[in-house]
C-alpha cells in the first residue's frame, strides 16, 4: 500500500470528490460516492449496472463518443482457429520468433483474437522478458511515495482517459487506481524523464488488456524501445518524427504536402496527438487494437503508415482540397477525418500496402537529425536507439520465455467418471510379453492362476503412492502339508484379493483422471 502523500510535506486540504493520488485516498469515501452520484461519470454502481447501461464489446457506454456502431463480426469459427493458432505460438515463442516472424507478423496484420490479445502484446513487446528480469520491482515503486511535482499532475489527469469506458468511468474506482500506480511507478523508474500527459491515453489503454504491474512493463517498453524520446521534457524526438513524416508524405501523396507547404502548416500541429498517443485518442477503437497489434510487432513504421494513409485520403485530391482554403480549415479537416477513411477494414488494408520500409525511416531520420544539428545544434535529449518491431527487441534483450502451461479448471471427484466414458475405468492391460510368460509358466506347471499386472504398471497407475512389496513365492513341493490342505479356501481367499487388487486399481485409475484439464 502506497504510502499517504501527507508524508511528503504539508499541502492544501483537497477539494470535496477530488483524488490524492494514492490508494487509500482514491477508494471513494462516502462523500465522494455522493458527489459521483450528482456527476456525469457516474458511480461504480452506475458503472455496473447494465440495466441502465448497455456496454459494447469493448467496455465503452454505448452510445458515447468512444462506443461504435455496427462492426464487421470475425466468424466463431475463424476466431476458434486463430485462438488455437496463437495459443500454439505463444507455447514456443522462441521458436516462431526465430524461424518464423514473417508468419507472426501476417497474423499480427490479420488481428490479435480479443481473448489473447494483452497476452500476445507483452510478448511482442518483450515486456515479459522486462517483468522476469525485475521481479518484484513494480511493488517496490507501488509502495514508494512518489515526487509530488507529477503526482499533483498525474491526479488531474486521470478523469481525462476514456471517461466512458467501464474502467474508468468513477472517479476514484479500479480503473483510475491502477492508472494512477502505473503512472506513479514511471516516474520513479524514469525520474529523469517524470510524466508526460501523453503517457495516460497509452497506459489506459494497456490497463484495458492487462493488469498493472504487466501494464507498466509493456508502458515502459513503449517509451524506451518503441518511442524512446517521445515523452522526454523538450519533446525533441517527436519533432525530429514531424519532420520525417513531412519528408515522406512528399513521395507518398506530393498534392497533400503541397498544400501543407503552401500554408506553412507545422507537422506539430497535427501529428503530436496522433504520435505520441498512438492515435489512441484519433481512431475508432476496433481500428486502434488492429492499429496497436501491427504497432507491437512491427514497430514506429505503423504509426508512420497511418498517419500518411490520413494525410493521403483526407488531403490527396483537388476534390477535397477545396474546403480547405487556409490554415484553419485544413487543421478542422485534420481534427474531423472522414470515418470512411478510419474504417478498420479499409485502414488496415491501406497500411498494410503502403511501401514505407524501416530503411526508408532511418534513412530520413538521418537527414533530418543532421539538418537539426545544422541550424539548433546538438539534441538536448541523448535517447536511446530505437528499435523497429518485436523481432528487433527480442534480439537486442533475448530472455527467457515461458511456456504458457494449462491449468486444470474443473477438478473431479476420484469417482466421478470422464465426459463420454460408459463404465469404470479399466485396469492396465497385460502386455503380449507378460501374456507369453503366464503361458509358458502354466505349461510348466509352476502356476496354477491367471497373472497380474506388473507391480510396475500397477505402481505407475497409483502414482507410487502404495509402492509394491515383494514377495517370494514358495514352491509347492517344499509346503507344509497342512498348508496343502487347505489350498482351495487359499485359491477362494486369492480370488477374493485379487478382486479387491483390482478394485483398487480402478479407484487409482480413477484418481489419476482426477486433474484432467476439460
Amino acid at each position: 500500500m502506497a504510502k499517504s502523500r501527507g508524508e511528503n510535506g504539508p499541502r492544501a486540504p483537497a477539494a470535496e470528490g477530488s483524488l490524492s493520488g494514492t490508494r487509500e485516498s482514491l477508494a471513494p469515501g462516502p462523500d465522494a460516492a455522493a458527489a459521483d452520484e450528482l456527476s456525469s461519470l457516474g458511480s461504480d454502481s452506475e458503472a455496473n449496472g447494465f440495466a441502465e447501461r448497455r456496454i459494447d464489446k469493448f467496455g465503452f457506454i454505448v452510445g458515447s463518443q468512444g462506443a461504435e456502431g455496427a462492426l464487421e463480426e470475425v466468424p466463431l469459427e475463424v476466431l476458434r482457429q486463430r485462438e488455437s493458432k496463437w495459443l500454439d505460438m505463444l507455447n514456443n515463442w522462441d521458436k516462431w520468433m526465430a524461424k518464423k516472424h514473417k508468419k507472426i507478423r501476417l497474423r499480427c496484420q490479420k488481428g490479435i483474437p480479443p481473448s489473447l490479445r494483452g497476452r500476445a502484446w507483452q510478448y511482442l513487446s518483450g515486456g515479459k522478458v522486462k517483468l522476469q528480469q525485475n521481479p518484484g520491482k513494480f511493488d517496490e515503486l507501488d509502495m514508494s511515495p512518489g515526487d509530488p511535482k507529477w503526482l499533483d499532475v498525474i491526479e488531474r489527469d486521470l478523469h481525462r482517459q476514456f471517461p466512458f469506458h467501464e474502467m474508468f468511468v468513477s472517479r476514484g474506482g479500479h480503473g483510475q487506481q491502477d492508472l494512477f500506480r502505473v503512472l506513479k511507478a514511471y516516474t520513479l523508474y524514469r525520474p529523469e524523464e517524470g510524466y508526460c500527459q501523453a503517457q495516460a491515453p497509452i497506459a489506459a489503454v494497456l490497463l484495458m488488456h492487462m493488469p498493472a504491474e504487466q501494464a507498466f512493463w509493456c508502458l515502459v517498453q513503449i517509451c524506451e524501445k518503441y518511442l524512446p524520446g517521445y515523452y522526454s521534457e523538450k519533446l525533441e524526438a517527436i519533432q525530429l518524427d514531424g519532420e520525417i513524416l513531412f519528408s515522406l508524405l512528399q513521395k507518398v501523396s506530393p498534392v497533400a504536402h503541397k498544400h501543407l507547404s503552401r500554408q506553412k502548416i507545422d507537422p506539430l500541429l497535427y501529428m503530436t496527438e496522433w504520435f505520441m498517443c498512438a492515435f489512441a485518442r484519433t481512431l475508432p477503437w476496433s481500428s486502434v487494437l488492429r492499429v496497436w497489434d501491427m504497432f507491437f510487432c512491427e514497430g514506429v513504421k505503423i504509426i508512420f503508415r497511418v498517419g500518411l494513409v490520413l494525410l493521403k485520403h483526407a488531403l490527396g485530391s483537388p476534390e477535397k482540397l477545396k474546403a480547405c482554403q487556409g490554415q484553419y480549415e485544413t487543421i478542422e479537416q485534420l481534427r474531423s477525418l472522414s470515418p470512411k477513411i478510419m474504417q478498420e477494414a479499409f485502414l488496415v488494408q491501406e497500411v498494410v500496402e503502403l511501401p514505407v520500409t524501416e530503411r526508408q525511416i532511418e534513412r530520413e531520420h538521418l537527414i533530418q537529425l543532421r539538418r537539426w544539428q545544422e541550424t539548433r545544434g546538438e539534441l538536448q535529449c541523448c535517447s536511446p536507439p530505437r528499435l523497429h518491431g518485436a523481432k528487433a527487441i527480442m534480439e537486442a534483450e533475448p530472455g527467457p520465455w515461458p511456456t504458457l502451461q494449462p491449468s486444470p479448471s474443473i477438478r473431479l471427484p476420484p469417482d466421478a467418471l470422464l465426459p463420454g466414458s460408459k463404465g469404470k475405468p479399466k485396469p492396465p492391460r497385460q502386455s503380449q510379453k507378460e501374456k507369453e510368460q503366464w503361458k509358458q509358466a502354466k505349461a510348466s506347471g509352476q502356476l496354477d492362476k491367471p497373472p497380474i499386472p506388473s507391480q510396475a504398471k500397477v505402481a505407475a497407475a497409483a502414482g507410487d503412492a502404495c509402492p509394491p512389496q515383494d514377495v517370494p513365492l514358495k514352491d509347492p513341493a517344499h509346503q507344509d502339508p497342512a498348508l496343502q490342505d487347505s489350498a482351495p479356501q487359499d485359491s477362494a481367499h486369492h480370488r477374493s484379493q485379487d478382486s479387491v487388487h483390482h478394485h483398487s486399481q480402478e479407484s487409482l485409475t480413477s484418481q489419476e483422471s482426477e486433474d484432467t484439464y476439460l
